[in-house]
């Protein structure tokens, strides 16, 4: 009974010591999550994507109104945004953890976990409902921690972990460990937790492309029912992506009835005629867009059509950059490619998510001024999935 005890007291951070090598020190435990701004001024874009031509079919000099084509689709009561993906993830820093290097001194690098999930609703007759929803918990450790360098290490790791008696009291809500993912050790500017959080977000990202698969192969996406994500579509795309012609032409077709939402954004991403142009975006007037702007990677083989639109009075809230949409749409046929995308398949897009921003979640969410209700809802869903950071940070 003693034994059969004590087993039941081991801590995630006791196999992962046990399992890499490492020698545990049983640090602070804490949040890595912080409250976003509505303005992001380092996005994970790099500045890779840039601003190239035209993005639409239409010539536009200057905003241009919706509020009247918004008000018909919703006197209509027309609607084509079907689907609305939220990912989300908290993440900590749950240990140190000391690894001796080849030159036998023993180096300490922190051990990063976080809760993962990615759901899918799904609107009906005006009424939404849970579609799709994956969660898991996944750890970033340092490289090192695999000192072999064997493959299926990370695999078997994994295994182990889930066949853990801590975890039995949360399998039943669903969570389980994804593979641990390593995060490079080599020296540089970048903080260790930094490496280890995105390595975090990468998989939520993948978690998200999958879900979008998934629904294409479903046939559940095309021209009448949209799908919103909640987000950049900006995507690093696989080597086989890059490399098979194949591939890369099923990832694109997989996004052709997405759109990509960003409540965040780089003002100084703004293009107008080539120069940055951040005031282009918080003198938008209320209910107005941007002309579409052609955007493409000098790493990445996509293209994009970009724009942004004010969907709540700037009188009624903090800051210009309030209230404000970046849209984006991945270029899928060649014609678009060429020409741009169809002005009025943009405007119409647009005026539906205009549509989209009434009730507010206004007192329960800073960001109450750039977020629609479907993907408040939808990210509320999520988040009702977690687990406390009491009962996760015990795990450990």
């Amino acid at each position: 009974m003693a034994v059969r005890n004590a087993r039941k007291l081991k801590k995630i951070t006791q196999i992962l010591a046990e399992e890499t090598g490492g020698k545990s020190y049983k640090a602070h435990k804490y949040s890595l999550d912080s409250d976003r701004s509505v303005l992001e001024y380092n996005e994970a874009e790099d500045h890779t994507f840039v601003w190239k031509k035209r993005g639409e079919t239409e010539f536009l000099n200057d905003y241009k109104s919706l509020k009247d084509l918004a008000w018909l689709l919703a006197d209509r009561e027309e609607q084509v945004l079907t689907y609305f993906l939220d990912g989300s993830r908290h993440v900590y820093k749950v240990d140190d953890m000391a690894y001796s290097t080849s030159g036998g001194r023993s180096v300490i690098y922190p051990i990063i976990a976080g809760q993962v999930g990615v759901g899918i609703c799904r609107r009906i007759d005006k009424k939404m409902s849970p579609e799709a929803l994956t969660r898991e918990i996944v750890i970033s450790l340092p490289e090192i921690a695999d000192a072999n360098g064997k493959g299926g290490f990370f695999e078997n790791l994994s295994n182990k972990l889930n066949a853990s008696v801590e975890l039995e009291r949360i399998k039943q809500s669903g969570w389980l460990f994804a593979t641990p993912i390593p995060y490079d050790i080599k020296r540089d500017d970048r903080k260790f937790e930094d490496r280890g959080t995105a390595k975090i977000q990468d998989l939520m990202i993948e978690r998200e492309k999958e879900m979008v698969r998934s629904l294409v192969r479903k046939g559940q996406l095309n021209q009448d029912n949209y799908l919103v994500k909640d987000g950049s579509l900006e995507y690093r795309l696989t080597k086989s992506d890059k490399d098979d012609d194949k591939s890369f032409q099923t990832f694109k077709k997989n996004y052709e009835w997405v759109i990509g939402v960003s409540k965040s954004f780089n003002p100084e991403a703004c293009f107008d005629k080539g120069k940055a142009n951040p005031g282009l975006i918080a003198e938008l007037p209320l209910y107005h867009r941007t002309p579409a702007a052609y955007f493409g990677s000098e790493k990445e083989p996509l293209a994009f059509a970009v724009w942004y639109v004010r969907i709540r009075d700037k009188s009624r809230t903090r800051t210009p950059f309030d209230g404000i949409l970046k849209v984006e749409k991945i270029l899928v046929r060649d014609d678009e490619i060429k020409n741009g995308m169809e002005s009025d398949t943009i405007d119409r897009l647009t005026a539906l998510l205009i549509n989209e921003r009434n009730p507010t979640c206004y007192g329960t969410d800073k960001r109450w001024a750039n977020h629609l209700y479907p993907i408040h809802l939808t990210e509320r869903f999520v988040k009702s999935q977690y687990l406390s950071s009491e009962s996760f940070l015990h795990l450990f």
